[in-house]
């Protein structure tokens, strides 16, 4: 049997959605993890840990839509003064440094080196990548729209430039790009909406391959 769910629903009256909507929470879809970097006025960098986004393409190029980037954070602010940044993906082994980088996000801290990381030149535009990320895109900002009327969030369209991927990543028969050594995932704690009870936390979670989708 089905459920409809249009309203919250009473067990999640309580629940601490962190400025995210209670249909995160029941839904509990996936998205990629990554770390979004840019260059601060005075060259240090500024890196922000980002999921809520997907990537598509066709014959006009590959473009990141990034769905709710806050707009008084540091990386929209540093974003629309350089118009370039770079998304690096973490795999498991590096992702508790990539996460360091929510605490040390003062303006004055060179966020990438603070957190553990190795920051180094991106190729195609003036924005660092952080070398142990085994996937980094380049980007250029082409365009933003506000999710409704007077949020402080935005959505984003960037357009890739550049992809940077190690060597083992590449190969499917070595470390590839999926499963504990690939891309890592942000699940919304799963809520039961009608029996919820206690506090919600997220998860991380990696992409397991089913089967050949074979000939259309």
């Amino acid at each position: 049997m089905k459920k409809e769910y249009s309203a919250i629903p009473p067990s999640m009256t309580a629940l601490e959605t962190y400025g995210f909507s209670w249909m995160d929470f029941v839904t509990a879809i996936p998205s990629p993890l990554f770390v979004a970097t840019t260059y601060k006025p005075d060259g240090k960098t500024n890196a922000c840990l980002q999921s809520w986004a997907c990537f598509t393409g066709n014959t006009d190029g590959f473009f990141a839509i990034l769905s709710a980037v806050y707009k008084k954070g540091h990386f929209y602010k540093t974003l629309k003064e350089t118009g370039v940044c770079v998304l690096n993906f973490p795999s498991a082994a590096c992702y508790d440094r990539c996460a360091a980088t929510i605490r040390n996000n003062q303006w004055e801290a060179d966020e990438i080196t603070a957190s553990g990381l190795t920051a180094e030149a991106a190729a195609e535009v003036n924005a660092p990548r952080i070398q142990e990320c085994f996937l980094a895109l380049e980007c250029e900002y082409r365009w933003e729209k506000a999710l409704i009327e007077g949020s402080d969030h935005t959505l984003l369209c960037l357009e890739v430039k550049n992809i940077c991927m190690d060597e083992d990543h590449l190969d499917e028969a070595a470390r590839g790009r999926y499963g504990e050594t690939g891309y890592l995932y942000n699940v919304h704690y799963p809520v039961g909406p009608e029996t919820f009870t206690g506090k919600a936390h997220d998860y991380l979670a990696v992409l397991k391959k089913f089967r050949d989708m074979g000939e259309y």
